[in-house]
């Protein structure tokens, strides 16, 4: 159960279904003192779970933007509204409701979508319209070779997610006494643009160990069932176990994984707090590693939250059922942050003013630094690894992020 929080009007949490959209009044871009954004994304669907979860990571962030007084444009204070179209977790809506957000609604200030697939749905609409979007959600890293001049994200792209437990394994294969190269790897991915961004990133780093990969795997349409890659890992014995399904398939892969009692040294999944893994699979679970673009331990600062844990704490009271605070909440956040920070610095409503300033932005946040290349995508921040030790999630890589020391193997229960 969420928390109410109170928000402008009903525009912060007003989803509109699909049968009430004929008869929404357009909205004015900026009307009054409230300028309002508009999102289409996912609350119902395979991506429902994380679309909520960015959901309340964009209202926690408008909330607080507006109790401390807004955003000043020419003197005046505005606060900040959004409005929401679910998307139902596909891509073909996705476009279509953007074009009622922009055309009818005349709202010409977007937060993204979640998930790669829908976001490589929206950047050609608000493009076309000349209309800025910050994303949080879209990782993959084929959004960002297209040449889109409008679309800015704040999250480290989907081939940095889990290479940098390759570097990891081979650190600890050298420190054993073996060879990089002798590590073996497992891995299965499902087939959308955010997990094979994910595999090719593997395939790059575990090429420059000469490793081998044992099993290459995608993972079935549906999710449901990946038995079949775990009889192989059970054979052939990996020292690197690593899945990509966003959240159904990290619960899947956590259930089956306990049911198939796979022993392998290391394991490393998405989406990890996403699938609640730590409450449905406890004790399966410990160990597994889980790339994240946040954590609450890191050092990150700002003028709105305080701190990563000043808004882990913010958030844990805002909204019920969180046991931890998933990034893609973190994320959202830090994209209306960059929104406010570039409406203040343009000093403007004007579309192409925002643009440019979006394009210069150099911000620190809680969730770390923001900074865009020319591509749109955020230069500034790393990706760290956490483990699940006894429930928790604790930072074990790179080192220099790291609170824990990694337990390795892994501790099966």
């Amino acid at each position: 159960m969420i928390k109410t929080l109170h928000f402008i009007g009903a525009l912060a949490f007003g989803v509109a279904a699909a049968g009430l959209m004929a008869a929404m009044p357009a909205q004015a871009k900026v009307e009054g003192d409230t300028i309002t954004l508009g999102s289409a994304i996912s609350f119902t669907g395979k991506y429902s779970a994380n679309g909520i979860h960015a959901k309340n990571g964009y209202n926690l962030a408008i909330d607080m933007i507006n109790k401390k007084g807004g955003v000043k444009i020419g003197g005046k204070s505005y606060k900040i509204a959004v409005k929401y179209y679910d998307d139902e977790s596909t891509p073909a809506r996705t476009s279509q409701l953007l074009e009622r957000i922009i055309k009818q609604d005349g709202i010409k200030y977007i937060l993204g979508p979640y998930s790669s697939a829908t976001t490589k749905a929206a950047a050609p609409i608000t493009e076309k319209y000349k209309v800025p979007m910050v994303e949080a959600e879209g990782a993959s890293r084929s959004l960002f070779t297209q040449g889109y001049r409008y679309m800015f994200a704040v999250l480290s792209t989907s081939e940095l997610y889990l290479a940098s437990t390759i570097a990891l394994a081979a650190e600890i294969a050298e420190k054993n006494g073996k060879k990089a190269s002798d590590v073996k790897i497992a891995m299965a991915f499902e087939n959308d643009p955010f997990s094979l961004d994910v595999r090719a990133g593997v395939l790059e780093d575990a090429k420059k160990f000469n490793m081998k990969v044992v099993i290459d795997d995608k993972m079935p349409r549906d999710l449901n069932d990946i038995a079949a890659t775990l009889t192989k890992v059970k054979a052939l014995k990996p020292d690197v176990l690593l899945l990509s399904g966003h959240e159904k398939g990290a619960a899947t892969a956590a259930r089956q994984i306990g049911e198939m009692k796979i022993d392998t040294p290391m394991i490393a999944v998405t989406h990890c707090e996403a699938a609640k893994v730590t409450s449905n699979f406890p004790d399966v679970v410990n160990g597994f590693l889980c790339p994240t673009q946040w954590s609450e331990t890191l050092s990150y600062k700002d003028d709105l939250f305080g701190s990563a844990a000043g808004y882990d704490k913010l958030f844990k009271a805002t909204f019920d059922g969180y046991k931890n605070v998933p990034y893609q909440s973190a994320q959202a956040s830090a994209a209306v942050q960059v929104f406010a920070d570039a409406f203040q610095r343009a000093n403007s409503t004007d579309t192409e003013k925002l643009r440019d300033a979006l394009a210069a932005t150099n911000l620190a946040t809680f969730y770390g630094q923001i900074k865009f290349s020319p591509q749109g995508n955020n230069i500034a921040k790393p990706m760290v690894l956490r483990q699940i030790q006894d429930g928790k999630y604790n930072v074990v890589a790179p080192l220099k992020w790291a609170s824990h020391p990694i337990e390795w193997p892994r501790k099966v229960k």
